[in-house]
């Protein structure tokens, strides 16, 4: 597919069917080379915001309304041209938000899968008939779009997160307002432009750029929308519950997490290094699904240490686009100075620094941190129960699995957790007594499918599941419909 992104950066607010320009711009830094600005993207006021609620409004019930087979057609069309330009827009991903080509690619590529597979949902759409308790009456449960639904997308996975929102909110008939962070806006102007050109009913689908104190405020404070799914951190994800509960707006919130990857005596020490590699440093460990607590029993836990402080000296670090590179740098500078906060915190409270732990000077000037690893560390610290968002893990030592499950546990969160084993009775136990949404076994703690369920439990996750065909419980309302033929 030849088409190509023609993004006009002061032009980036989509509404009610135009492009629009905002009341100011933010620069859009690339954080591989700070000398280069990719864009000076425009800011929604917040009359902007109201016009795209009306325009979402208005347009919504033409969406629900147009024929099952025009939506399956909208939604492949998405899916098929994010998958055939994945190189392309792969490298404006990782450009941005600092992630290695590999891995932007792979993201563009898993969101367009996330559009085709809710373009076969829309075919799926079936309802229920009971038998009624009275004589004569029948009984049909069927389901409708919710309305408008507001969508705030993060940064860390720009494409794929917003994909697995708006796709199945279009697919069950709903309108959409989509703010993403404003430290990625040019993958998000890349999406819309895709989306525009399917000729939805002008407001079926919006773009709103622009801070969380007036863009994200005015979306979760307002009496004029059915529903808000976000993803981010569990501060802000408390904010959105409080203001959407009075106004009886349904919410879904994604937030952070603390995940535990269990390495059991009996593991394979290869796997489980390579699990940690995985689930802990790539994408520099700007992940929810992270894994920052490495949960090691005693029998091999000096054997493993030394296997992984060996194979992270061979991650090579440097340029989102540079061929053969493990990580990139982080996000931009607030990020980088709050992990070498942690840092700092992981040494006060007596954690021993195993590699690491710096920030690296590169032939580009920009965000870059080495894999960092710590050593005899206690899972009540601090830096073991909060989020960090950094590619560094801190190791916890136990003597047996009930330790290391009850570990993995004590935890306001819990997204995921992971264990490696070659024992089916400890991976039957684990899945059974880990408490998460997501359990892996002898898998990195990060990297779910596209067609199942995505959620956690505790502070992690509130709401119904993202994903796969639990996604309509949040997207669409249930009716009974009981007849008497006469």
């Amino acid at each position: 597919m030849a088409m190509t992104t023609t993004i006009q950066a002061e032009q980036s607010l989509y509404i009610a069917g135009e492009w629009q320009s905002g009341q100011r711009t933010v620069a859009n830094i690339n954080p591989s080379d700070i000398s280069e600005n990719l864009g000076d993207f425009a800011q929604a006021s917040q009359a902007q915001v109201q016009l795209a609620i009306d325009a979402a409004n208005a347009a919504q019930p033409e969406w629900e309304k147009t024929p099952m087979e025009r939506k399956l057609a909208v939604l492949q069309a998405i899916g098929d041209e994010l998958i055939a330009r994945c190189d392309e827009l792969g490298r404006l991903l990782s450009s941005e938000e600092g992630k290695p080509f590999a891995e932007g690619r792979g993201e563009i590529y898993r969101a367009g899968q996330f559009f085709q597979y809710y373009a076969a949902e829309v075919l799926r759409q079936v309802g229920d008939t009971a038998a009624s308790v009275r004589p004569g009456v029948s009984v049909e449960v069927t389901r409708e779009a919710v309305g408008t639904v507001a969508i705030i997308s993060p940064w860390n996975f720009p494409t794929a997160t917003a994909a697995w929102k708006i796709a199945p909110a279009l697919a069950f008939g709903n309108s959409v307002i989509w703010k993403p962070a404003n430290l990625t806006p040019a993958s998000a102007v890349a999406l819309t432009e895709i989306i525009a050109r399917q000729g939805l009913p002008a407001g079926t689908f919006n773009l709103v750029l622009g801070s969380g104190a007036e863009v994200g405020d005015t979306l979760i404070n307002s009496t004029q929308i059915q529903a808000v799914s976000f993803t981010g951190s569990v501060d802000t994800g408390r904010k959105v519950a409080a203001a959407t509960a009075p106004n009886f707006v349904r919410c879904q919130l994604e937030m952070g997490s603390k995940n535990a990857l269990i390495v059991a005596d009996d593991a394979d020490i290869q796997i489980a290094v390579e699990a940690t590699i995985a689930g802990s440093f790539s994408g520099a460990g700007q992940k929810c699904t992270a894994s920052s607590r490495l949960v090691v029993m005693d029998g091999i836990h000096d054997a493993y240490v030394e296997a992984l402080i060996k194979r992270m000296s061979e991650l090579k670090v440097g340029h989102a686009l540079e061929d053969g590179i493990f990580m990139g740098p982080v996000v931009d500078g607030k990020q980088l100075e709050a992990n070498f906060g942690w840092v700092e915190k992981a040494r006060q409270s007596g954690a021993e620094l195993a590699f690491g732990g710096e920030r690296l000077n590169l032939k580009h000037e920009g965000y870059y941190m080495s894999p960092t690893l710590f050593v005899n560390t206690q899972n009540s610290w601090e830096v073991n129960q909060e989020e960090v968002f950094a590619p560094m893990a801190c190791v916890i030592k136990v003597s047996d699995l009930d330790e290391a499950i009850a570990t993995a546990n004590d935890t306001r969160f819990g997204l995921t957790g992971g264990i490696i084993t070659q024992s089916l009775r400890t991976s039957a136990l684990f899945k059974e007594q880990i408490q998460t949404g997501c359990a892996m076994v002898n898998l990195p703690t990060a990297g779910t499918d596209y067609h199942v369920p995505f959620g956690g439990r505790k502070e992690s996750s509130f709401g119904p599941r993202e994903q796969g065909q639990y996604a309509k419980e949040f997207y669409t309302v249930v009716k009974t419909a009981y007849q008497r033929p006469y």
